[in-house]
């Protein structure tokens, strides 16, 4: 079994990125698989990603061997500019980008098996361990959007197997599934010629890489047959690529690349061993998928360990010439646009992103997220062990991307600087309407590292944020029109007082509901340093963010933040019953405890609906938990604010009733919960709709009628 301390180093995040958002998505997203961060991270931003097996490491090669190669070839993907993702199935997982740990673990293993595409439900469904084929890596690979797939040789037609039938499942793969198969051609044991004939019939494009036609034969460089094409470089190769996914031919694409002729063995040498290896193979009876692992192994032990010197070296080799197609392919797809494909969900929203839909004002950062293994850290100097990644950022930015995730796509209004965090930015926010973005000069793409506990708890933060300061009123009045025209706007508090001042003017001019998000303690307060606050219509400040309001308006000097649920509601309410003078809702964000509504009652709980008619005297407050979630599945909680008032906005321009808006919340911040990065990819119309709402059980919400000399008055619980 594997240890605990090998577990924590597989993510929970499942997404197949740049792929469409339908049911056939959301069933990929079963448990079944395991993709790592960084691969995930990759694929999303559309850099070049390519996927390695792991029968290699499991069945290929003994050990040591295996591991220093599959720990060696890694590194060469990574210094030829790609990310590698090394599939391989674990106690009944499948880890698309494995770990050190996990490596080492089906390096060393004793029972794995190999596993295929027909394999996958009998060893998932026991829990079982084992290296991924040509086929199985492939069908991993397409699941999380990944391209290319590098390999040592790719199965095929058995020699006599126009008597046996004995056909590797890898061809009927390259014919079913849009992945590009790097590799040194078909394994000199195999019948060449007919493999070929085989890849024809099922509609395979085949091209050697290089000068020639000739078609490699694994250890050597020519087999004697011809490929029907040939491509000379790595951007020829990537065009074809790029070709064949644009065509959506559903078949995939065999590059054939020889073995450097340093490397190579002798041809005549290599054609004994497997003459002999195969006789062996008919004596004692061997069958099925054991034939090739015992053929290569024999042909090794016959030619005095030169087959394994040639294999490793055309791995490697294979390796590099793969990572730098994969770099060229991704700069073809980012020229086009196809890094990272929209969402087939927005084909059936797009009335949603006309010109008068909503607009987000605030800030975007590019986040450094470093999560401790453990919950209590050591501050002083010390090293904490733990894990760091990249990811995107900023209130406004969330709450845009999480919004558009939903299918409403606002027009999203920031800065960025000139630099190559901001080039990421605007990969990462393809599905975005970034139209509204500054690319400034002379400034920095705002940074903020986070520091997170074992158990998920925000620790500390540290920004770089001056260029937020560059969301000016200039900038953000050349949207003067679309601001007029929207059904919410949204503002953030990274953006200037003068900003937000102009914006709620611009609002309360046009009315149109506006929403503020304090982000923090310190900027909680900058609308009601003046008028601006009385043309809000919803706030979503934390506790804390509601004690610095109300201090900043001099309705209180301090106060302490109570520890229990009843008490924490008390203060909540108490600090919001003033603001509803001129505030449609105050929504309170309570972490763990969930969130509380303070508004005007409507249909015996809290109205969020800006045109409702209301009665100044008539209000209320509703209380509801948060959706359950094991504390172990939570990951990182950075997001799931900004989650949840995002899906609670959309819930509000389809116009839903209060439970349904806030439950839509409720679910998009249990999926970013277990997100590594702030806004969960997951989050989708179909992972966020109705139905989801209808299906969940739910925690039953109190209301109460609520005023300022009564305090609050049991209204109502609903179950």
């Amino acid at each position: 079994m594997l240890s605990s301390a090998l577990r924590r180093c597989s993510t929970r995040v499942m997404v197949r990125a740049g792929g469409a958002v339908t049911s056939r998505r959301l069933e990929s997203q079963s448990s079944a698989f395991r993709i790592h961060p960084s691969v995930e991270q990759a694929v999303a931003e559309g850099q070049a990603v390519v996927a390695l097996e792991s029968t290699i490491i499991t069945h290929g090669m003994p050990y040591p061997q295996n591991i220093s190669m599959a720990t060696q070839v890694e590194e060469i993907v990574r210094a030829n500019g790609s990310v590698p993702a090394t599939v391989g199935i674990l106690e009944g997982k499948v880890h698309i980008g494995l770990c050190e740990e996990e490596i080492k673990f089906l390096a060393t293993c004793k029972d794995c098996v190999k596993v295929s595409r027909r394999d996958f439900p009998y060893v998932l469904s026991q829990g079982l361990s084992g290296g991924s084929t040509v086929s199985g890596t492939m069908v991993a690979a397409h699941h999380a959007g990944i391209p290319i797939f590098v390999t040592g040789g790719i199965g095929g037609v058995h020699r006599h197997g126009e008597n046996s039938m004995d056909i590797s499942a890898d061809l009927t793969e390259l014919g079913r599934t849009p992945v590009a198969v790097i590799s040194a051609g078909v394994k000199s044991i195999l019948d060449i010629g007919r493999t070929l004939e085989y890849l024809e019939t099922q509609g395979v494009c085949v091209s050697t890489f290089g000068d020639s036609r000739d078609f490699p034969a694994f250890f050597t460089p020519r087999s004697g047959f011809k490929a029907p094409y040939h491509v000379r470089n790595e951007e020829e190769a990537a065009k074809l690529i790029a070709s064949s996914l644009e065509l959506r031919l559903d078949s995939g694409v065999l590059i054939s690349v020889p073995i450097p002729s340093e490397y190579a063995a002798s041809g005549q040498m290599i054609e004994e061993a497997i003459r002999q290896a195969l006789e062996e193979v008919r004596v004692q009876g061997i069958v099925g998928k054991e034939v090739t692992p015992f053929l290569l192994r024999r042909v090794n032990e016959i030619t005095g360990g030169k087959s394994l010197n040639s294999n490793i070296a055309l791995i490697k080799n294979n390796a590099k010439v793969g990572s730098r197609i994969a770099v060229a392919l991704s700069k073809i797809r980012k020229t086009k646009g196809g890094g990272r494909k929209e969402p087939r969900y927005r084909e059936r929203s797009e009335e949603k992103t006309s010109d008068s839909g909503p607009v987000v004002i605030g800030g975007i950062n590019v986040d450094f997220i470093a999560k401790a293994t453990q919950d209590k850290m050591e501050f002083g100097g010390q090293t904490n062990p733990g894990q760091v990644h990249q990811s995107f950022g900023g209130v406004g930015r969330n709450l845009a991307d999480c919004m558009s995730r939903l299918g409403v796509r606002p027009l999203f209004i920031s800065a960025v600087g000139q630099d190559d965090l901001s080039d990421s930015v605007f990969r990462f926010c393809s599905h975005m309407d970034m139209s509204g973005v500054a690319h400034l000069k002379a400034h920095n793409t705002a940074t903020y590292c986070a520091v997170i506990s074992g158990s998920g708890e925000l620790s500390l933060g540290l920004g770089d944020m001056e260029i937020h300061q560059q969301i000016t009123e200039k900038h953000v009045s050349q949207f003067a029109d679309r601001l007029s025209r929207a059904p919410l706007l949204c503002i953030d508090g990274n953006v200037p007082v003068s900003t937000i001042q102009y914006v709620c003017e611009t609002a309360r001019q046009s009315a149109v509901p506006v929403c503020y998000e304090p982000t923090d303690i310190d900027k909680a307060s900058k609308p009601f340093t003046s008028n601006s606050w009385t043309a809000l219509t919803y706030i979503s400040p934390n506790l804390r963010e509601l004690v610095s309001i109300n201090r900043t308006l001099g309705y209180v000097e301090d106060i302490d933040i109570p520890c229990k649920l009843e008490d924490i509601v008390d203060t909540a309410i108490g600090l919001s019953l003033p603001l509803l003078e001129n505030i449609h809702c105050v929504i309170v964000t309570l972490g763990a405890h969930g969130i509380l509504l303070c508004g005007h009652r409507r249909d015996r709980t809290v109205s969020l609906r800006a045109k409702d008619k209301v009665s100044r005297d008539d209000l209320c407050a509703a209380h509801y938990p948060a959706a359950p979630i094991p504390p172990e599945e939570i990951i990182n909680v950075s997001g799931a604010g900004d989650s949840l008032m995002a899906g609670l906005l959309t819930g509000v321009l389809a116009e839903y009733d209060t439970d349904t808006c806030v439950r839509m919340g409720l679910l998009a911040a249990r999926l970013s919960l277990r997100s590594r990065g702030p806004i969960s990819q997951l989050i989708s119309p179909i992972s966020v709709s109705l139905q989801q709402v209808v299906e969940e059980k739910w925690p039953t919400p109190r209301v109460w009628s609520i005023s300022p000399s009564n305090g609050k008055t049991f209204l109502r619980t609903r179950h």
